[in-house]
């Protein structure tokens, strides 16, 4: 969320991109070509199609919003961060359950420190339908000021398992088993280790040390408390306030924790993190070793990139690798970060939303471990620069095998000079030009939601329904979240193929690298962790197929593993699959 220009560092001058050839030994139907989706012309304004998402918020019994306490008029950089999702189907019913990140309150005595409200667990009652079930799953306590949310199995046991951040530290809850045959999770904070008293945001784990349990990165903000909140003016009318610039407080640093079974340790220091003040952090296999590596969303500074050096250590390459600063050598205000391959060529590239004045920016992967700054290439400067990017995501909405964009805005100026408080999402789509691929806005397509201004923050993606296209939700500070069903079928149909990863022994799966040829051309996608904007998305994977009416084989290279194959055949379409290590037939 940076305020003020950056520092001018030298840009790297970085080259040509190769080309990878598909081959599938699949064969289509002569009359449906490969899915592509091409355009005469660049577009110069946004396009009208048919709607894409339904807001459908309204029938799913969720009525929940996100409080930053704004209401005290304390004008606090807290209040800035906002909150975020979890989908996890925590009860193992086969559907996606959600939690929302419950914020706090403020008083309206500078000296009273922030209070925390708790977050809510909606259970997935099928057919858009969601009850609480917060108290009775033991989710109704509120620790600290909360942000961020992250499911996941930390302990290999096969259930999920939620980790929640904020403004006081951590919070570690163990998906355990009730009398009546139900779940509820357990406060464990403490004997796990996690004890901490600091502004953390956003989170990400998975195995980094290739021992097959769960590792654990957290960022940090900023040394905000209520011993220092300075008295920060409205632009251009001194003596008004506003809130203040992160330039104002000092980074904290992120932390490491590794996990040996029985506790978390942090190893901070031996794995070599630099300072920044963190908000997002994404796991993914990047660098194509097998070895999960992290890229940091940091306010204020350079963005890291951390690569896995396999012995615990990690080397900070964000500045050699082209990813730490924007096209013009200036570290950004960054928020909301994804990966994905969105031009097919086999490669994991990075995508960071940013402040007002800065692109959003998409690192194109080159290989060999460089990235080429590329969003005006790719159509992002069309946007403009008056948006403040949170939550932001790149999903294949229409499973054509293109990932599209989503983007929901907000800023967090109370009183912004050019640009609103409240702002509308946008929605892009990933089409062909010239023999590359580009973003074109299309955001009226994304239905009534998208021409709403709002303070957007947390977004997750998860196939709630269970139909194989998948869904949106979005999190504000101060209005109620939103539930957005994909409903792209309905004027494209189009095959798809679920993948649920199983690691051996419940071992974690995020950094998995996923490649399936079908239709003449191979997809690649990532299993990661954390991302979007404080929050963690559906673990499954949807492999959008367009007209392919067949599958030739599915590979995945699994984190500290080997590389496994599948044949297409074994495999019927528009449905889920379980794909376990070192088990032959998926079921």
């Amino acid at each position: 969320m940076r305020r003020t220009p950056g520092r001018r560092v030298a840009a790297t001058l970085l080259t040509a991109i190769g080309l990878l050839s598909m081959l599938s030994a699949c064969r289509q139907p002569e009359s449906a070509p490969p899915p592509s989706e091409s355009t005469p012309a660049l577009p110069e304004s946004r396009a009208i199609g048919p709607e894409l998402l339904r807001d459908v918020t309204a029938q799913s019994g969720i009525d929940f919003a996100y409080r930053n306490g704004e209401e005290a008029d304390r004008y606090t950089i807290l209040e800035s961060v906002g909150g975020g999702i979890a989908l996890l189907d925590y009860d193992g019913d086969g559907w996606l359950d959600i939690f929302f990140a419950g914020g706090g309150e403020l008083s309206e005595q500078p000296g009273d420190p922030p209070r925390g409200l708790p977050g809510r667990l909606y259970r997935n009652l099928q057919s858009w339908r969601f009850t609480d079930v917060t108290d009775e799953a033991g989710l109704s306590a509120a620790p600290f000021y909360s942000h961020g949310c992250l499911a996941g199995d930390f302990d290999n046991d096969g259930w999920p398992d939620l980790l929640v951040t904020g403004f006081g530290g951590t919070a570690l809850y163990h998906n355990r088993p009730r009398d009546d045959g139900g779940r509820r999770f357990a406060d464990v904070t403490r004997e796990m280790g996690l004890v901490d008293d600091r502004w953390c945001t956003g989170a990400a784990w998975g195995d980094l040390t290739g021992d097959g349990r769960m590792d654990l990165y957290v960022c940090r903000y900023l040394d905000w408390s209520t011993a220092n909140d300075p008295v920060c003016s409205r632009a251009g009318e001194p003596g008004r306030r506003d809130v203040c610039p992160p330039q104002r407080f000092r980074p904290l640093p992120d932390s490491l924790y590794h996990f040996d079974g029985r506790t978390f340790a942090e190893v901070s220091d031996r794995a070599g993190l630099a300072s920044g003040k963190g908000l997002g952090v994404i796991l993914a296999g990047i660098d194509e070793d097998g070895r999960p590596d992290l890229y940091v969303a940091n306010d204020d500074g350079d963005n890291h990139l951390y690569v896995n050096q396999g012995d615990g250590r990690f080397e900070e390459r964000g500045m050699i690798a082209g990813v730490a600063v924007d096209d013009r050598g200036r570290y950004n205000g960054s928020m909301g970060l994804d990966v994905g391959d969105f031009d097919g060529q086999g490669r994991c590239s990075l995508l960071v939303t940013n402040f007002q004045n800065e692109l959003h920016a998409l690192y194109a992967n080159l290989g060999n471990g460089q990235f080429l700054h590329q969003s005006q290439a790719v159509g992002l400067g069309a946007l403009g620069q008056g948006f403040v990017g949170f939550g932001t995501a790149l999903v294949d909405l229409r499973n054509n095998g293109w990932l599209d964009l989503i983007i929901v805005n907000g800023h967090v100026l109370r009183y912004p000079v050019g640009t609103t408080f409240q702002q509308q999402p946008v929605l892009f789509r990933n089409v062909e030009h010239g023999g590359r691929r580009f973003f074109r806005d299309i955001s009226p397509q994304g239905g009534p939601y998208f021409s709403r201004p709002a303070l957007g923050r947390g977004l997750a993606v998860g196939d709630l329904d269970n139909d194989g296209w998948p869904d949106i939700i979005i999190s504000h500070c101060n209005t109620p979240v939103t539930l957005l069903r994909n409903v792209a079928f309905e004027a494209e149909p189009a095959h798809w193929l679920g993948l649920q990863l199983v690691g051996r022994g419940h071992r974690p799966v995020a950094g998995a690298t996923i490649r399936v040829a079908a239709g003449g051309r191979q997809i690649t996608r990532f299993a990661t962790s954390g991302g979007k904007y404080l929050s963690s998305s559906d673990s499954r994977i949807l492999i959008g197929l367009g007209n392919a009416e067949c599958v030739s084989s599915v590979s995945v290279q699994w984190p500290w593993g080997e590389t496994q194959t599948w044949r297409g055949e074994q495999l019927t379409l528009d449905r889920y699959w379980r794909f376990e290590e070192g088990v032959d037939e998926p079921h």
